[in-house]
């Protein structure tokens, strides 16, 4: 929920020295505060232009107040803990209470003004990732501003040139600061409510962490091994779903912070990217997809036609991108005797447990994990485990949800003889056929 930040009020600031000439430190709007890791309700105009508000899994729109033709926001760099799902809570860097950041949202044409302090323990500056902006505002420390010092305040004005999705993150130690999870997303919307008009309106960012078993501090030198794939710093089960109205045009914006490219696919419909972070791509240039990848420091827009009822899996399609920390180093066991290899291993350690032999699957397994530490795949849905974690979540697509209803509408009620079934099984192993011998061609 909001909370004020009486630490950060006028007089905690007016002593900064960074904030100077046109606004002064009495003009600083105060800083939103959230602690709650649910999908926040969308945040709609209350003037100006009229659009569809996003809604942000797992997260939440800034609120702005207006001072005199400026939309003011106030960032708030800080050290945040972030619950990833249910039982593992890591120590990350945020804003306003949360990693990654608020979403910021505005108009085609707005001025902007956002404050951003700095209460991290090193410098820091937030560059506007994919906007057009004035030089001395692109958030760059040392070529374009200089850093933000720990206990100041900067502030960045610029208009919104165009309409899109862009992000930000800081151009400040960027390895320790992103890895750390600093990052955000920044939607504007067309000035004309006519222009490709949604019902609905996600958005998220992708990071990868490396966070050991047991412990809740990510490595920030890590460049490939990660273990901890998330969609805005949640894993599967803990990333909200996306409850969708039968019939709904929804748009899902993707941003990717991380260090790898991810394809993302979605079941039951094929859809259209819409956009990117250079801009919107014209009708004519789309084409259908079920698939698509979203590449390293990029975002990609997709708009779907929710014309298909039910649950309908969301996920990166790298296998290992759905899974959790303990799915590493595990030895590839299959075909090896389970009871063999668990009598010779109780041996020597009474509390193994032999795994592989037939598979991963998980769904029925019980084993100890260390603290703060989640299963490799978890979940569960109306017919057993769901065994996923990481880059997973599910749209649900339902005929009864209201317009601006985004509760979760729980399990898909599936209409009587459209679930796969068991068949009995033959007494023997049927007969099998000798494929028919392939022709040679003539040359």
């Amino acid at each position: 929920m909001f909370s004020r930040r009486g630490f950060l009020g006028t007089a905690a600031l007016v002593g900064a020295g960074a904030i100077q000439g046109r606004v002064q430190a009495a003009s600083i709007p105060e800083a939103p505060h959230m602690d709650k890791a649910v999908m926040q309700p969308p945040l709609h105009p209350t003037s100006g232009p009229d659009y569809r508000p996003v809604v942000t899994l797992n997260g939440w729109t800034l609120p702005f107040r207006m001072n005199g033709d400026w939309k003011e926001f106030h960032l708030v760099a800080e050290p945040v803990v972030r619950e990833f799902a249910e039982g593992m809570k890591v120590n990350l860097w945020g804003y306003n209470g949360q990693s990654p950041g608020p979403t910021i949202e505005a108009v085609e044409g707005d001025k902007v003004r956002i404050f951003v302090t700095n209460r991290l323990p090193e410098y820091t500056t937030v560059h506007w990732h994919g906007m057009i902006i004035p030089s001395g505002m692109d958030g760059v420390g040392g070529l374009t501003q200089p850093h933000i010092q720990p206990g100041k305040t900067f502030v960045y004005e610029f208009e919104m040139k165009k309409s899109g999705t862009f992000m930000y993150h800081p151009h400040s130690d960027e390895m320790v600061q992103m890895a750390m999870g600093m990052m955000g997303m920044v939607v504007v919307h067309p000035r004309e409510a006519t222009f490709r008009p949604v019902d609905r309106d996600f958005v998220f960012v992708m990071s990868t962490y490396r966070v050991d078993p047991g412990t809740s501090l990510p490595h920030v030198n890590e460049m490939t091994d990660f273990n901890m794939w998330t969609w805005n710093a949640r894993v599967f089960p803990g990333i909200d779903p996306l409850p969708v109205r039968l019939g709904d045009k929804v748009r899902v914006r993707i941003g990717n912070l991380s260090m790898t490219n991810h394809p993302i696919h979605l079941h039951g419909h094929s859809f259209a990217v819409t956009c990117t972070d250079g801009g919107w791509i014209p009708e004519s240039a789309q084409y259908p997809e079920t698939t698509t990848d979203v590449p390293v420091g990029a975002v990609r827009v997709f708009d779907v036609f929710a014309d298909n009822p039910g649950d309908w899996a969301f996920h990166c399609h790298k296998s290992h991108h759905t899974m959790n920390a303990m799915g590493h180093d595990v030895r590839n066991l299959i075909g090896v005797s389970r009871k063999d290899l668990a009598r010779a291993v109780g041996k020597l350690a009474p509390d193994a447990m032999a795994m592989g032999s037939t598979g991963m699957a998980m769904g029925n397994m019980e084993m100890p994990t260390p603290d703060n530490t989640l299963p490799m795949m978890s979940g569960a849905g109306q017919f057993g485990p769901i065994e996923m974690g990481g880059m997973f979540t599910v749209m649900k697509i339902r005929e009864d949800m209201a317009r601006n209803d985004y509760r979760d509408p729980g399990p898909y009620r599936f209409p009587q003889g459209t679930v796969a079934y068991e068949v009995a099984s033959p007494g023997t192993e049927p007969a099998r056929q000798p494929a028919a011998p392939i022709q040679k061609m003539k040359m």
